[in-house]
């Protein structure tokens, strides 16, 4: 393990320790949206993890949801998300993530996603594979649509353009054997990766969002692209991941 993974590792299981402590007791809350939160649970998780990043590469980049970032003009870049799946937490809901994902020149080196509540610790770094809890995992091999699982998310804007969120959520219900909505894309992601979910698309995600899981899903085995079907980076707005086999037919079904 790399020492970069190695710290991302450290810290997302103290952020995530510090989450899994303090979900059960009521919380701050602001609106960035009219459905958009955030907690006092995000900033203090999103301190913990920049302050410690910056102590450890104080040269490097750092992007953070809640702005807490730092751009040292480097060719390495943190993305961070401190709590992926805010409105859950919120709601005492035991869904959510720490994701933190390592760039270099653009292209992800290093991801780690951690679900707390399950503690499950998903790792990554470019050209050695992805792990669970320091186990191996892969993409699963269903071939079909009609036999895969699904995961979906909708974005922040959708009730002002609901019409091609709801269109394609309706397309993969009624050709699948279901879609997953949980509120955490980083878990959907790691969930494509370790072969539980099939295939995940979203729209609206953002860079902390997607930072380490495209990383999973690639060293997992699987496919990560845009609506369209290129190749994807951290500054699309859409994406599609999949175990690969039914990528295209993803493809195929979704409204661009």
């Amino acid at each position: 393990m790399s020492q970069f993974l190695s710290a991302a590792v450290f810290i997302a299981k103290k952020a995530g320790s510090l989450l899994r402590e303090n979900m059960e007791r009521d919380v701050h809350i602001e609106f960035k949206g009219d459905i958009d939160l955030v907690t006092e649970m995000d900033k203090k998780s999103e301190k913990m993890i920049t302050q410690y990043l910056e102590e450890q590469f104080p040269s490097h980049n750092i992007v953070a949801e809640e702005g807490g970032g730092i751009d040292q003009g480097s060719q390495y870049v943190w993305y961070i998300d401190p709590l992926d799946g805010t409105s859950n937490y919120a709601y005492h809901i035991p869904w959510f993530s720490v994701s933190i994902g390592l760039h270099k020149d653009g292209e992800p080196i290093a991801g780690v996603i951690y679900h707390p509540v399950n503690d499950e610790l998903f790792t990554a770094e470019a050209g050695n594979g992805a792990f669970l809890n320091g186990k191996p995992i892969g993409v699963s091999h269903r071939d079909k649509v009609e036999d895969s699982l699904f995961a979906t998310g909708f974005p922040y804007y959708v009730k002002k353009k609901p019409h091609r969120v709801l269109e394609n959520f309706k397309r993969f219900l009624l050709s699948s054997r279901g879609v997953r909505r949980f509120g955490s894309a980083a878990i959907d992601l790691a969930y494509v990766a370790c072969g539980k979910y099939d295939g995940f698309w979203e729209e609206g995600l953002k860079s902390w969002d997607t930072g380490a899981g495209i990383l999973l899903v690639r060293e997992a085995g699987g496919s990560v692209t845009d609506y369209p079907g290129k190749r994807y980076t951290v500054f699309c707005d859409t994406i599609v991941a999949s175990n690969g086999k039914i990528h295209d037919e993803m493809l195929k079904r979704i409204t661009i």
